[in-house]
């Protein structure tokens, strides 16, 4: 049996009767895919459709009228889970400095909106604020300085697959992280123009999903983040990925792009901000979603709840991307990834292909702007034929290192071990 096929099993043994009709899962993605517009279609599709003003209304591209649209203007993810939604990109596909948008990875917690045309859609701004603010995304692009920066998202449970006793989860492996080339306007100008009360103290996040039982009343997600950290300079409300419309399950047509923290903070399909003067408490904000224990613990260790603190910024981390794991290559190669760390940057990335017991400092490029990953690369000679693993370790600019081993937590959230590659070089 497949991995897919055991997800989706496995899915339809726990879920409500409500959510099993795989007909109905399918004729929602249909009616969505139905309901996007032009530059969201190209974007899918991933070129321009000439002859669009010939498409019959609510014709939907034969390029994904298929069980497998769901990935549509993906190239080569891994599925994980299709209800809801979550694939990964394999590490070798993660080679390019600025991730594209058929490569950027899908993280959802509910059912995408049908209805994503940007000509009507419109954020509102309010709580805690002195003038509340209804904003379409043209008043976005008028109102407010538009920029482009790139920016790395990481999801929280980035490399769950590899804990041990297993955490719950999508057992993702190294592929739920990306930097794309985002463009919208900082949170931090639209916020200022409402006005921020004195007493705020948190942002609270929502968005035009769908929970997976398919009651209106409930949120699949809704998170938030410290004032402090909303008012920072590199936290865009998006608009554009890699110069084209957002990819459907990227968020379009409006999203948050928050790096270097859970990617579960970027409110996809956005509606509403609002300002409060406490700690957001919407569904995974609390118990133990996206936190993890306030002390070192033992791997299957029972945490009680109250002893869990939010997850803020993401571990020091690395990746490489080429050679791929698995290769078959010469006594001589390139070796090149990628390195991040949360909100700080990295200051030195090593490798190993002696199992640790030598390092080699590699050339690392600069960050291109605050909240992007830094690229890498080196060259490395073999001393024999044989089976070898390369090892990356990043050191960030607070002097933290990533392990070798896992610092276990029950959920299996931030597992930034060492990335090794294992490859056979003749």
């Amino acid at each position: 049996m497949t991995r897919i096929a055991e997800t989706t099993r496995a899915h339809n043994e726990a879920a409500p009767a409500e959510e099993k009709s795989v007909g109905v899962v399918h004729s929602g993605r249909r009616t969505f895919l139905k309901n996007t517009g032009l530059a969201t279609m190209a974007a899918m599709v991933g070129a321009s459709i000439p002859f669009h003003r010939n498409m019959p209304a609510g014709l939907m591209p034969v390029a994904f009228a298929q069980d497998g649209d769901v990935l549509a203007g993906k190239d080569g993810l891994t599925l994980l889970n299709d209800r809801p939604v979550n694939a990964e990109t394999p590490a070798e596909l993660l080679d390019d400095a600025v991730t594209p948008t058929s490569r950027h990875f899908i993280r959802n917690n509910g059912i995408p909106p049908e209805n994503v045309d940007p000509e009507s859609w419109t954020l509102t701004i309010d709580g805690f604020v002195d003038n509340k603010l209804e904003l379409s995304i043209a008043d976005l692009r008028e109102q407010f300085e538009v920029v482009t920066l790139q920016l790395t998202l990481e999801c929280g449970g980035n490399g769950r697959s590899a804990f041990d006793p297993p955490a719950k989860g999508n057992q993702w492996t190294h592929g739920a992280v990306a930097c794309s080339e985002w463009t919208g306007v900082r949170l931090k100008d639209v916020l200022e123009k409402a006005g921020v009360q004195s007493n705020v103290v948190y942002t609270a996040h929502y968005g035009a999903d769908g929970h997976l039982s398919g009651n209106p009343d409930k949120l699949p997600i809704s998170r938030g983040l410290p004032i402090d950290k909303a008012m920072t300079d590199n936290i865009l409300i998006a608009f554009e990925m890699n110069g084209e419309a957002l990819h459907p399950m990227n968020g379009a047509p409006l999203r948050l792009v928050v790096p270097g923290w859970p990617a579960s903070t970027a409110q996809k399909w956005l509606t509403r901000i609002e300002l409060r003067d406490q700690v957001h408490d919407g569904p995974k904000m609390t118990g133990t979603s996206y936190r993890v224990p306030a002390y070192p613990v033992a791997p299957g260790q029972d945490v009680p709840e109250e002893d869990f603190v939010i997850i803020e910024r993401m571990p020091v981390k690395s990746l490489v991307t080429f050679p791929a794991n698995g290769s078959d290559i010469g006594l001589e190669t390139d070796v090149r990834g990628h390195a991040w760390s949360g909100d700080r940057s990295i200051s030195r990335l090593d490798i190993s292909i002696d199992f640790g017991t030598t390092w080699q400092e590699v050339e690392l490029d600069d960050p291109v702007n605050d909240g992007a990953w830094q690229n890498w690369r080196t060259k490395v000679k073999f001393p024999q034929a044989g089976y070898y693993e390369i090892w990356a370790r990043a050191t960030d600019s607070e002097g933290d290192m990533q392990p070798f081993a896992i610092a276990w937590n029950p959920k299996g959230y931030l597992n930034n071990t060492m990335h090794r590659v294992g490859v056979r070089a003749s």
